[in-house]
């Protein structure tokens, strides 16, 4: 049947609508990404031990992935002012999260009112290693040299000596949270803007002790300014392999303490899976590089490889986990 005049304009634009549809390219093509640097979002101070993990993989994974990857500071919260920002950031793969298992996990215990979601809002793209933690003293203030002498002293004095923490809310002061409960300590927690201020509190003096990461205090354990009681993961760690864990040491409350913690990346939601997939086989080729995992298994960390969805299952275990902590401790923030 012949075509009208008049409809014969509207199916012209319909056969060049089908004919641009089959023509146009796919909305995302895997060489497509990334086209410019990629940023990654720093919640803690420069130097701090998560800043240090970030800074070893930075030109590492700037090979990778044919662009810069820039590390952009915005401190404070507890990592909570950076989450946010990744958050609200447009879904493209240019603005990522340098998470780890406070900002992603304890902090949706213990901040009641959140304005994102810390598993709904994020995609969890890869872990990059596992953390341990360790029981640091300066000898001039708590003058023991076991983890059990530090224990009976505390406890015969309590309120009496105060600990060193990151931040509010940071693995630092969750893993000192869970070990008081465990122990029933009664201390004080003292908490700074980071890393450098706050190890440098115990070295000076103003604070008696901290659980921070095994890289942070090496300098200043090899400087034999602080003493090292205990490692608060499962198994002894290869940097400072004198030291046992604190699982180990017999004491009523610490059989089974695991208190490690992860640094893992975080897209915004809604990025596309392949751009994530691209992502985590980046960062996964970077951490298989043997002077890479030298240097991390060297600063008293374990390198962690798991898909995105490995890591997601990793997250959600890591909240679980924390806000049993956070309840068994009474431990909030807001």
């Amino acid at each position: 049947m012949p075509v009208s005049l008049a409809r014969r304009p509207l199916v012209a634009l319909a056969v060049c609508a089908a004919a641009c549809a089959l023509a146009a390219p796919p909305a995302f093509a895997q060489g497509d990404w990334p086209q410019q640097p990629v940023t990654l979002i720093m919640g803690f101070p420069a130097g701090s031990g998560v800043d240090v993990v970030a800074r070893t993989i930075q030109e590492p994974l700037s090979q990778k992935l044919g662009q810069p990857v820039v590390i952009d500071y915005k401190s404070g919260a507890a990592g909570n002012i950076a989450s946010e920002y990744v958050a609200r950031a447009k879904p493209d793969g240019y603005i990522l999260a340098f998470g780890t298992a406070a900002t992603h996990g304890s902090n949706a215990a213990l901040y009641k009112k959140l304005p994102f979601d810390v598993e709904a809002d994020f995609v969890p793209v890869a872990p990059v290693l596992d953390v341990s933690n360790v029981l640091t003293v300066n000898p001039d203030v708590i003058n023991v040299k076991t983890l059990k002498e530090f224990v009976d002293l505390v406890k015969a004095n309590p309120g009496k000596y105060n600990y060193a923490s990151t931040g509010n809310g940071a693995g630092t002061h969750m893993a000192f949270a869970e070990f008081n409960a465990r122990l029933g300590l009664d201390m004080v927690h003292v908490p700074y803007k980071g890393g450098p201020e706050a190890i440098t509190s115990v070295v000076r003096g103003e604070t008696c002790c901290i659980m921070n990461q095994v890289q942070t205090v090496l300098p200043q354990y090899k400087a034999g300014k602080v003493r090292l009681l205990g490692v608060t993961t499962a198994k002894p760690v290869a940097a400072v392999k004198e030291v046992p864990t604190i699982a180990s040491s017999g004491i009523a409350g610490t059989q089974g303490f695991d208190s490690s913690i992860w640094f893992g990346i975080f897209a915004p939601k809604g990025t596309d899976a392949r751009i994530v997939d691209k992502l985590n086989a980046a960062i996964r080729a970077v951490l298989e590089q043997p002077d890479i995992r030298e240097k991390f298994e060297g600063q008293g960390n374990t390198v962690r490889v798991e898909t995105p969805a490995q890591f997601k299952a990793t997250v959600h275990a890591n909240r679980v986990k924390w806000a049993e902590v956070a309840k068994a401790a009474n431990i909030s923030i807001d």
